[in-house]
């Protein structure tokens, strides 16, 4: 995208020129912050995609080994779910959830804790306690190992609409908003220098105008004073004439006999 449409519609003046340079810092400020912070979930993305991964093996590997003692316990004791159900009042297994800031993102967290007595201390009495034992250990211990994994899974979701969006922030400020500022910047530049050059022009006409001016007043007072002279000249030659020829009128007339 190129050209006027990739830029914004302003009036290109020495304050927007000013501001748009300030949008422009402060987007590219931006962008790199948002460039870091896509950075970090990312790497903490691929950590969790390990976790979870090691956590499915290991869940995997728990569970088949629960339900080998839950076998092993219906084997030798029969079926005990009855005597469980009746002696639990309350949960001893509960989860907790906490949060996790990871780069302005706040990831929920799963932890699981025992509270209270043993319920199931006279389960399997008479005959296979130490294989209920084990059994209930072992499931604790798949119920631990879910519900970090339930943990991972929530975050593995949040990150990636996190990392989406925030690599669609990046792309746009990248290639829309940093660009059409640029294109702004150097619109602004070019109409200035136009008008500078126009500016220039202008006074260039306007001195050139006062100097034929200011030369043909010049000339014309010249050629005034020329003419003024030139008047005086004719008026000085005529009075310098006059006294002259009645001189000569004088002496041409004849005096008159005086008879004494």
């Amino acid at each position: 995208m190129s050209g006027t449409n990739n830029r914004l519609a302003v009036f290109p003046t020495r304050m927007t020129l000013s501001v748009m340079k300030q949008k422009l810092k402060g987007a590219q400020t931006g962008h790199s912050l948002l460039k870091r912070k896509s950075e970090a979930l990312t790497k903490r993305f691929r950590e969790i995609v390990k976790k979870i991964d090691d956590a499915k093996r290991l869940m995997g590997e728990v569970m088949r080994t629960a339900s080998f003692s839950l076998a092993e316990v219906t084997y030798i004791t029969g079926d005990i779910g009855y005597q469980v159900q009746e002696s639990a009042k309350t949960a001893q297994f509960r989860v907790r959830a906490k949060q996790e800031n990871v780069s302005g993102v706040m990831l929920p967290a799963f932890e699981s804790y025992q509270e209270g007595a043993n319920a199931n201390e006279l389960t399997g009495l008479g005959r296979g306690g130490q294989q209920v034992q084990k059994c209930k250990e072992t499931y604790i211990k798949a119920m631990e190992t879910l519900v970090e994994l339930a943990s991972l899974q929530t975050a593995f979701v949040i990150l990636d609409e996190v990392i989406k969006l925030t690599n669609r922030r990046v792309n746009a400020i990248e290639h829309i908003i940093i660009p059409r500022y640029e294109n702004t910047i150097k619109f602004i530049i070019s109409e200035l220098d136009e008008q500078d050059r126009e500016e220039f022009f202008r006074l260039k006409k306007v001195q050139g105008k006062k100097k034929a001016a200011a030369a043909r007043d010049t000339l014309e007072r010249e050629s005034r004073q020329a003419e003024e002279g030139k008047a005086a000249l004719r008026e000085d030659g005529a009075a310098a004439e006059a006294p002259s020829g009645e001189q000569g009128n004088i002496l041409q007339d004849a005096d008159e006999d005086v008879i004494f």
